[in-house]
């Protein structure tokens, strides 16, 4: 009876935690500061809502999304939560918040925030004036140091800084651009010059925030968005098949962007990094959904036209209709190129604890247990 308690009361107290960690306010931000702090950049795959606050039609902030967890539309283009919010909750952070979001304060940004833009590219011409792209994300970042020295001081800044794990996934929309929107990309020079651009610019943002005090680093690499329902039906023809001149592309930026980070490595003293081949572990749950607990790895659960493969989710306020899936848990998709929470968790989890040839050479609970 009395182990009976103790279980009870444990899980009581570790609600309680979790509960006051999530509903982050001024006055346990003492306890949050103790924590290793999360600064996000990227794109869709990590924008919590900053696209709500920017003059751009690239937003999710309408019904079905966020329809799971949050049971409102956040901008988070999901059902609901996004890595990062897993990522936090397994770090015993609160959820980053958006870098646009009006009400933070200068305390919520000692645990982190987030500065990813849906559709953002590491090249600044990637969608140009619909996004926030890398370099303007890093110069937002350089101004929250700037607050945050104003209010604590160079010393605890810096130690903020230091301590902090910074999460990048960047890249597939300078490919998708690139492709779709110019004609310069007909032989594998031009292919190859693409990608060391954006690798380039990738590599030279993560320079900065190294310089500014970062030590600890997460990657992705670019996932399998050839293999979306979305690009699927580019060529109805071969609607079974992933887009190839988008797969060739990934691959080419995949085969080259782990040598990008060797470099920094080799060049950047007490540089540490995990690295998760975000395509294969996609590509996994797309081939054999079922293995995952999936019913559905082709299909969005939101959208209309074959595979639900047209981005019209939710756009029946502007009369377009769309088909929304009876239950988002058997779906890998939930609209034309973007996953499920259910897909996020599983994809966090091995952000988070995978093994070296998953995650490597650091996993992220390792790089937070660094001091």
């Amino acid at each position: 009876m009395e182990n009976c308690r103790l279980v009870s009361i444990i899980l009581f107290v570790h609600t309680i935690i979790s509960i006051s960690s999530i509903n982050c306010t001024e006055n346990n931000s003492k306890f949050i500061t103790n924590q290793a702090a999360l600064f996000v950049f990227g794109d869709s795959l990590f924008d919590p809502g900053n696209n709500n606050y920017i003059n751009t039609t690239n937003r999710a902030n309408f019904f079905p999304y966020g329809q799971t967890f949050f049971k409102f539309p956040t901008g988070r283009v999901s059902d609901g939560r996004l890595i990062p919010d897993f990522i936090a909750e397994k770090a015993w952070l609160p959820l980053i918040p958006p870098n646009l979001q009006p009400s933070n304060s200068n305390s919520q940004f000692t645990y982190g925030v987030n500065f990813a833009s849906a559709g953002a590219g590491a090249l600044v011409e990637s969608f140009s004036g619909q996004v926030i792209d890398l370099g303007t994300q890093l110069n937002s970042f350089k101004n929250v140091k700037r607050r945050l020295i104003s209010a604590l001081g160079e010393t605890e800044a810096k130690r903020i800084f230091s301590r902090a794990v910074y999460l990048f996934n960047i890249g597939g929309n300078d490919l998708f651009y690139a492709l779709f929107q110019t004609s310069s990309l007909v032989n594998l020079n031009a292919k190859e010059r693409l990608v060391e651009f954006i690798i380039g610019n990738t590599t030279s943002v993560v320079k900065e925030v190294y310089k500014m005090g970062g030590r600890k680093f997460g990657f992705l690499n670019v996932g399998p968005y050839d293999c979306a329902p979305g690009a699927r039906i580019l060529d109805i023809a071969n609607i079974e098949s992933c887009n190839k001149p988008v797969t060739e592309l990934i691959d080419l930026h995949n085969k080259k962007f782990p040598d990008g980070l060797k470099r920094l490595q080799r060049e950047l003293s007490g540089f540490k990094y995990a690295f998760h081949d975000y395509r294969t572990s996609l590509l996994q749950r797309i081939n054999n959904p079922s293995k995952y607990g999936f019913k559905e790895g082709k299909m969005a659960c939101c959208g209309s036209g074959p595979l639900r493969g047209t981005p019209t989710c939710g756009m029946n306020q502007t009369g377009q209709s769309y088909e929304l899936c009876e239950d988002v848990t058997d779906y890998l998709f939930f609209d034309s190129a973007h996953l499920t929470e259910k897909a996020h968790r599983q994809i966090a989890d091995l952000i988070w604890s995978g093994p070296p040839n998953v995650t490597g050479p650091y996993n992220l609970k390792a790089l937070f247990e660094i001091n």
